[in-house]
């Protein structure tokens, strides 16, 4: 590992936040981010930081101040307010106390910010406080845990930074970790490198760049320890699993997703998760060694992990691809059940002191799958996608950590009393997803990039959903997509599609379910508005090509939709964009009344053939909305023949006012959430007595 800092760099980063916020903090600031880009040492939130220094109080009197990192910042993207400044003094005196409750050391922190809205500070201020370095660094790194998580690492470590280090046997994070430090009383004017056996390493200095490069060398002299005792690094050639490539793997999480995410939501107790499928050759490596199943049992690589990957995974080593879909559910469901019951008992029996105790879902977060990867689970993507890459880490950890030696981490009691520390809890409470009718639930918009379907698509990632938006104009799909992201990140994709095409539309619910791990919804709004009279040439053609269109694609979606929820096993919902042509045709507009009015049986007939499997089939019937289908010259063709004007026509209903596409989007997200209904026709129109459905 080499050092990333840069003089020019910092210089930058001091004139940036120098005067708000002082230099210090600045260099801290920076320093921060170089260490957060080195995944290897920092995840997701993993790791903190602090550089001690002077304020001013309200009544403007100068205070000796730490600032550290508070919680839920990530070091990759941490500035200045992710830092709140606390007393340095009354911390110190908090290290020499006999005792303290967590929520106590919390309410002690707390206390002593000079700023109450700044974020809570890191569960390791205190220990912070007491190590003597200006600038304190904190890391997880892969190669230092690899070689402590040995039964002889203490051994190991003192091999690797010689007797200078300070060595700490593990004990649990915050007050009782700085209490361990303080009674052990070290010579820290010998060394300036810490170890925290089976949990990670701190480095200080006067500098911020004294103390992140003391991190890099130190990391660094553990990679050279590690890659001289193990041997070449060759990925092995997972075993042979009837999967030759890529596409093949791909296609088999397709199909699995779906049935994973329904065992998963089916089993007592369950929920709705998003899958995250993982499948880079350190995890495929790990997966195909003989050993996997019981080195992929023992233990997380590192404490804090626990609460994104649970203790272990849920091993799923001899599932048979060429089973059906139904015996293959069962067969996940008996291997789900059992990581349930193995839960329990490890929950019955690290909770006998704690009676109070309520234990949290038995559900795993990570499914291993020889020859295909992991399936990574999360409330949310972001969720899976931090729990997916921990345990990309973990995978190379693990094999390296088996070569070197034998994978050895903290006991199953640590680790229970880590992953139930409310301290640790409420860093994944505090990350919740967005509440709402769609929330842990994938919906699927076509012809989303304008209009009705932009308003729908917005709309139910407002309501909490993970949504693909689809369209076949891929520049407008990639403008709407790139700004709804700077909105919702990892909630939205865009892939771009022609639903008059067999082969788009199984590529995008094949993609759909891999990117988010199943599908909930599907809104099928593509279509056009064309008009003509149907006795001539141009009439007839007209509606040949519209009922490919606006009949024939609804068709072709929701059949492919309704074959993923159908594996799914959890319901469903299908809602058709229909139009109120469909019982009240307009003149010269039959190329367009006719295929709507077939959406409409579409519709009908999916309620009737799909409800025993739960998925529900409605339609929104709308009228006169200003879209990308109506452009001035079809508005005025249709106003002409209703006889009226342009601006008129769009308000001429028994409301009297005009209906817009946040009024479909509406109705849309209402069926949606409508458990109950099914075969509906929900006009949204501001009243049209002609085409009330009968």
């Amino acid at each position: 590992m080499h050092s990333l800092y840069q003089s020019s760099e910092s210089a930058a980063c001091r004139e940036r936040y120098g005067e708000a916020h002082g230099e210090d903090l600045a260099e801290r600031v920076y320093t921060s981010q170089l260490l957060g880009r080195e995944r290897s040492l920092v995840l997701h939130g993993g790791g903190n930081t602090s550089v001690k220094g002077q304020a001013v109080e309200l009544s403007g009197e100068p205070v000796e101040v730490l600032y550290v990192k508070g919680s839920g910042w990530d070091l990759a993207t941490i500035e200045p307010e992710g830092f709140p400044a606390c007393r340095l003094g009354p911390l110190l005196r908090t290290c020499q106390m006999d005792d303290l409750s967590d929520e106590n050391m919390v309410a002690a922190l707390r206390s002593q910010m000079l700023d109450p809205s700044s974020p809570t500070p890191s569960v390791e201020a205190l220990l912070h406080a007491y190590l003597p370095g200006k600038y304190v660094d904190h890391t997880h790194s892969d190669a230092v845990l690899t070689l402590l998580d040995q039964p002889d690492g203490e051994q190991r470590a003192y091999d690797v930074w010689g007797d200078k280090l300070i060595y700490v046997p593990y004990i649990m994070p915050g007050f009782l970790l700085c209490k361990q430090i303080v009674q052990q009383n070290p010579d820290f004017s010998s060394g300036h490198v810490m170890i925290l056996g089976q949990h990670g390493i701190f480095t200080w200095g006067k500098s911020g760049q004294e103390s992140y490069e003391r991190m890099i060398d130190a990391v660094s002299l553990a990679e050279a320890y590690v890659e001289k005792r193990i041997a070449t690094c060759v990925i092995p050639t997972p075993p042979d699993t009837g999967i030759p490539g890529d596409a093949d793997r791909r296609a088999h999480q397709s199909r699995l997703g779906p049935i994973l995410r329904g065992a998963l939501q089916n089993a007592p107790g369950g929920q709705r998760f998003m899958l995250h499928w993982r499948d880079e050759p350190e995890i495929l490596s790990l997966l195909g060694r003989d050993d996997a199943e019981s080195l992929t049992g023992i233990g997380t690589v590192t404490p804090d992990h626990v609460i994104r990957t649970k203790p272990r995974c849920a091993w799923m080593g001899d599932l048979d691809l060429s089973l059906t879909d139904e015996a293959l559910r069962a067969h996940i469901e008996e291997i789900l059940a059992s990581y349930a019951e193995w839960y329990q008992s490890y929950f019955d029996e690290h909770a006998k002191t704690r009676p109070d105790l309520q234990r949290l879902d038995c559900a795993p977060r990570i499914l291993a799958i020889p020859g295909l990867g992991i399936a990574a689970l999360g409330k949310t993507l972001k969720d899976a996608r931090v729990a997916g890459d921990v345990y990309s880490h973990t995978a190379a950890v693990l094999q390296n950590a088996a070569e070197l030696g034998t994978f050895c981490p903290i006991r199953l009691k640590d680790l229970f009393e880590m992953e139930y520390w409310s301290l640790e809890q409420a860093k994944l409470k505090s990350g919740g997803g967005a509440a709402g009718i769609m929330a842990r639930r994938i919906g699927m918009v076509t012809g989303a990039a304008s209009g009705i379907g932009l308003a729908t698509a917005t709309r139910l990632l407002e309501e909490g959903g993970h949504v693909c938006l689809s369209d076949r104009d891929a520049d407008a799909l990639d403008s709407v997509v790139s700004e709804l992201q700077q909105r919702f990140t990892s909630q939205v994709i865009g892939i771009r599609a022609d639903v008059t095409r067999d082969v788009d539309v199984s590529a995008l619910i094949d993609e759909t379910i891999r990117h988010f791990g199943g599908l909930d919804l599907v809104v099928s709004n593509a279509g056009s508005a064309p008009g003509g009279l149907l006795h001539t040439a141009e009439g007839n053609d007209a509606l040949l090509a519209s009922i490919e269109l606006n009949l024939l694609s609804h068709q072709r979606v929701a059949a492919t939709a309704a074959r993923a929820m159908i594996r799914q096993g959890t319901g469903g919902c299908l809602l058709f964009n229909a139009s109120k042509s469909a019982f009240n045709q307009g003149p010269d507009f039959g190329p367009y009344a006719i295929p709507k009015a077939g959406v409409i049986a579409l519709m009908k007939q999916y309620a009737v053939d799909l409800g025993g499997h739960g998925i529900r089939s409605n339609a929104i019937n709308a009228d006169r909305i200003r879209t990308g289908l109506f452009d001035d010259a079809l508005i005025a063709a249709r106003a002409k023949a209703r006889g009226t004007t342009p601006d008129a026509y769009f308000s001429l209903n028994l409301l009297g006012r005009e209906t817009s596409a946040s009024d479909v989007a509406a109705a849309f997200t209402f069926l949606t959430g409508a458990e109950a209904t099914t075969g509906c026709v929900l006009t949204v129109d501001g009243g049209n007595a002609a085409a009330f459905p009968r």
